[in-house]
């Protein structure tokens, strides 16, 4: 019952994170990559033995061509995507990828990309967010349909909303500060994070209130439902296992953050956040709410 006891506290503190995030956003603003601005696309295949992306990231740096990103593509093959380039800055890029022609390789494409692209995928992310939220309200008023007392099932739903805005809100705060302080800049990787990011965060709060809702089910037929009482008990009976859960994701992430690619560390960063607060909200905010909506509801 301490978390129940103490939800003032908690739900204080996701408010204040959420007013951060917030705040840094509009400060800091997202530094927007190559797939949101546009500019050159090309595809090199290696005809022996494929360079470190390391190595090759270090000399593309020293080009001065601004963001470049490097993605492996098969066993001998690499994606680079740069800011539009004329015809000397793409013989010097070839040059370079090929280790001033000492590594053979092949060019299998060159195309210029435009914003376009970003946009078509900004407005299908905001849509399939928009989707899921739907999908998630419907869904969990379904499942809650025969527990409508003491609070109706579509509040669930709502509140499970709610905690995913946070559970997307504080990471994506926390990469304007990384777009400002270290150059992150905002990439199909980015959505790919996000959308990720609402997938698993919803599933552990769906866990917790499912056990709310069993144990009302219970209580129902022994005694007069204390609410209160009722989510105390549920999360004493499953914080410990959520927390694992989500412990064995995070170490893998922070393992790939550590030890993987470049490209993949602010993707992994942005996860790892995800996670975390996505734990969070669903044992110190989900579940406080809804005591505090009921606590309310009486009120009335």
């Amino acid at each position: 019952m301490f978390i129940i006891n103490h939800k003032k506290i908690f739900i204080g503190i996701s408010i204040t994170l959420v007013v951060l995030s917030f705040l840094s956003l509009f400060v800091f603003g997202l530094k927007l990559g190559i797939d949101f601005k546009g500019g050159a696309l090309a595809e090199v295949i290696y005809k022996t033995v494929r360079p470190t992306q390391d190595e090759l990231s270090k000399n593309l740096e020293a080009l001065n061509f601004g963001s470049v990103l490097l993605q492996p593509t098969g066993e001998l093959g690499y994606i680079v995507k740069t800011r539009d380039l004329n015809d000397a800055e793409h013989s010097l890029l070839l040059k370079t990828l090929s280790q001033d022609g000492n590594n053979v390789l092949t060019e299998m494409s060159f195309n210029s990309i435009g914003p376009s692209v970003g946009l078509e995928l900004t407005r299908k992310a905001i849509l399939a967010v928009i989707l899921i939220s739907l999908a998630i309200i419907c869904f969990i008023a379904f499942a809650f349909r025969k527990v409508s007392k003491p609070i109706s099932s579509w509040r669930y739903g709502l509140i499970a909303i709610i905690s995913l805005l946070h559970d997307v809100a504080i990471p994506v705060g926390l990469f304007s500060v990384l777009s400002h302080y270290y150059g992150a800049e905002l990439d199909t990787l980015f959505v790919v994070a996000v959308l990720t990011i609402l997938g698993l965060s919803v599933s552990d709060t769906i866990v917790i209130f499912d056990r709310i809702r069993e144990n009302l089910r219970n209580q129902a037929t022994i005694a007069k439902i204390n609410f209160s009482e009722t989510v105390g008990k549920s999360l004493e009976q499953s914080y410990v296992r959520s927390i694992c859960t989500s412990l064995t994701v995070i170490l893998v992430l922070l393992a790939l953050f550590f030890f993987g690619p470049v490209s993949t560390k602010y993707f992994a960063l942005m996860l790892t956040a995800g996670m975390f607060f996505g734990t969070y909200s669903s044992i110190f905010l989900a579940s406080p709410l809804l005591v505090l909506v009921e606590e309310w509801q009486k009120k009335k």
